[in-house]
């Protein structure tokens, strides 16, 4: 099997970027990413450290993440199994992704920034479930936000027939934020035919 060894050759294979693609990167969450985020109870949190990746997953009854401000998120470290290996790569190397999920939407959310963590009692009292208390809070400052693409969740059926919640923010929504003059209700409309068009 022949490898890849250079970007030049990955860079031939593919087209230019989707232009939307770019245009929908943010740098502070707006009023649809912070609504799309706040309707989220399950995240992804993806560290580095010495010993390499991690991937975690993070879920709440409330929403897994507390928008602190437009630029800064704090997601409770609830009891798990006590690796903490997502916590240990933190402290060694700040750099985080998160992609939020919300059961029947199929884009996901990206929030790439980096993260520090507290275990004062104020901010970890404010947390409750059950009458405890989680040990220490991942606090994030983002760098940068944006939807992904739906073609994924659509092509493996993640949620089958279930339908988002009513009144979250689409595709379209935080493309219009990025450019007032975007059509949002025609992308929205024919999404789902181009996506098919394209799916493979």
């Amino acid at each position: 099997m022949k490898m890849l060894d250079t970007l030049a050759e990955l860079e031939a294979i593919f087209d230019a970027p989707v232009p939307t693609s770019l245009k929908k990167v943010v740098e502070r969450l707006t009023p649809a990413y912070q609504s799309w985020i706040g309707q989220s109870r399950f995240c992804i949190l993806s560290t580095v450290g010495p010993e390499g990746t991690d991937a975690s997953p993070r879920g709440d009854i409330d929403p897994v993440a507390r928008i602190v401000d437009d630029r800064t998120l704090a997601i409770p470290d609830w009891r798990g199994n006590n690796r903490i290996d997502s916590l240990r790569n933190i402290m060694r190397d700040p750099r985080v992704s998160l992609m939020f999920m919300v059961p029947g939407s199929n884009n996901v959310v990206r929030v790439n920034g980096t993260a520090r963590l507290t275990a004062d009692p104020v901010v970890t009292g404010s947390y409750e479930q059950s009458g405890k208390h989680p040990k220490v809070v991942i606090v994030v400052t983002l760098a940068e936000a944006y939807f992904q693409c739906a073609k994924a969740a659509m092509r493996s059926g993640l949620w089958g027939d279930q339908a988002a919640p009513e009144g979250l923010p689409r595709a379209g929504d935080f493309l219009k934020e990025a450019d007032a003059d975007f059509d949002a209700a025609t992308y929205e409309a024919t999404y789902a035919q181009r996506a098919k068009d394209i799916m493979w």
